[in-house]
């Protein structure tokens, strides 16, 4: 077991979870769960058939309303049976005494994450499955009716890019660490050139492929996870996050710019986007490189974000600071398309 799992008072953990009927009276297992930069995430086994996954905040200082793991639960529990696909969720706890930190916990879905958006080992007909089920699913979590899921007052209606501007834009201009230039023009950019017109509804905020949990063998998505950034939105902009991996290099971060998508079966973005606009009646193509410019803006403040909680010892992955470092990078994809939709204007 690692280190980050004995941080768990497993003890006090297993204790808990019998009284809430979910565990069996042997001790608990538990270890770490691979990936995710924020929320530290653990398997627990707990006996015959009672395998959960339990997320908690990370210790230490914490950014005003980062690492919402109260909302994490809140919206997979509500999106229960809407065509979205979620885990179950089994319980919350806000009481910090337990283990350190609130905590949740959900079932644990036996299935496959992709970390690779290229998906080596797939062919093409794989390949193509695979985006197409990523489009169909996001598709779906934008028709949601979150009135009648409960989630009114998930967050405000409307304005939603400016207030993500200047929320990530205050968090950039707060910290320590140093950001480049790109960086800053964007931050003066951005306000002036929202598009107009504006719609609202439920968006992850945080959409892509390594956050999907796919079926053992069929291309088909079992559980959406990390839906810590989830409020209510601009759909469009949800959807231009996950599209930003056509504009990333591969070997930047989680990106397919530079690869011949065609050989591999993967769609460009431009047929991506196109299958988005059929399923939903939507057409994002004239302002499409103002949302790309946003999100890698977004992007590249999320990722300056965890380098500052490394700087600070608070980052809950053992490489915070080489992820950190893509900040300036995407900074730069981001002005690029900033300078694109200006020229198209």
């Amino acid at each position: 077991m690692s280190a980050a799992a004995l941080s768990l008072p497993v003890d006090a953990l297993g204790a808990y979870l019998r009284g809430k009927g979910l565990a069996d009276a042997d001790a608990l297992s538990v270890s770490v769960l691979a990936g995710g930069q924020s929320n530290p995430t653990f398997r627990i086994d707990a006996g015959k058939n009672r395998q959960y996954v339990l997320r908690k905040k990370p210790p230490g200082t914490l950014v005003a309303s980062a690492h919402a793991i109260d909302r994490e639960f809140r919206v997979m529990k509500a999106l229960a049976g809407s065509g979205v696909p979620v885990p179950r969720m089994l319980d919350y706890c806000e009481d910090d005494s337990l283990i350190g930190t609130p905590f949740y916990v959900m079932e644990f879905l036996q299935g496959r994450v992709f970390m690779d958006q290229g998906l080596p080992g797939m062919d093409q007909a794989e390949r193509l499955a695979i985006y197409r089920e990523m489009n169909r699913v996001i598709a779906t979590l934008h028709a949601v009716d979150y009135k009648a899921a409960g989630l009114q007052d998930y967050g405000r209606e409307g304005n939603y890019v400016a207030r993500q501007i200047a929320r990530w834009t205050r968090q950039c201009r707060e910290s320590t660490l140093p950001v480049n230039d790109a960086m800053h023009k964007l931050m003066d950019w951005l306000p002036g050139h929202l598009p107009e017109g504006d719609e609202t509804t439920l968006v992850h905020g945080d959409y892509r492929l390594d956050n999907l949990i796919f079926h053992p063998t069929e291309a088909r998505v079992i559980g959406v996870l990390d839906w810590e950034l989830s409020t209510l939105g601009h759909p469009l902009a949800d959807l231009s996050y996950q599209c930003m991996g056509w504009r990333i290099p591969h070997d930047l971060w989680r990106g397919i710019g530079g690869l011949d998508l065609a050989d591999l079966g993967i769609p460009s973005e431009e047929q991506y986007v196109k299958w988005y606009g059929e399923a939903t009646g939507r057409d994002a193509a004239g302002h499409w490189d103002f949302y790309i410019a946003y999100n890698l803006f977004r992007m590249a403040a999320i990722l300056h974000g965890i380098a500052q909680r490394a700087a600070e010892g608070n980052a809950s992955a053992d490489d915070a600071v080489e992820t950190g470092r893509k900040a300036g990078p995407l900074a730069d994809l981001g002005w690029e398309a900033a300078q694109r939709y200006m020229a198209s204007r």
